[in-house]
């Protein structure tokens, strides 16, 4: 995956912002000003952070070498992915990690911002 395909992916969802509250070089997807997804885009090998269901989070690691906890994040809820470059996971999977993190995100959503963002 490229970092183009992951900015251009993350802000396909409804609602979605790409954000840099912390430095120019790190991109901060949010839903509804909620994080579901961090990167630093001209990485190289590109990796995101992702929030993650916790017992979904450690099977994740152990399956994939491309899967660690969340680098400057809570390790329960969020892992680190290699989205690009050598040892990276196949495009699918990263694509399958990010809807699965905002939605994770968007379940934690009151009612009625879920209700307009068409995902109850």
């Amino acid at each position: 995956m490229t970092p183009a395909e992951l900015r251009d992916f993350c802000l396909g969802f409804n609602a979605a912002v790409e954000e840099f509250p912390f430095t120019p070089e790190i991109s901060v997807f949010k839903v509804l000003g909620k994080v579901f997804a961090l990167s630093a885009l001209d990485a190289d090998p590109l990796r995101v952070n992702l929030k993650c269901d916790p017992e979904q989070a450690v099977a994740l690691r152990a399956e994939h070498e491309a899967i660690v906890p969340g680098w400057h994040m809570n390790k329960r809820h969020w892992n680190t992915v290699t989205a690009g470059g050598p040892g990276a996971l196949p495009d699918a999977l990263v694509r399958e990690l990010v809807e699965d993190s905002y939605d994770l995100v968007v379940a934690g959503l009151p009612r009625a911002e879920r209700l307009r963002l068409d995902r109850p």
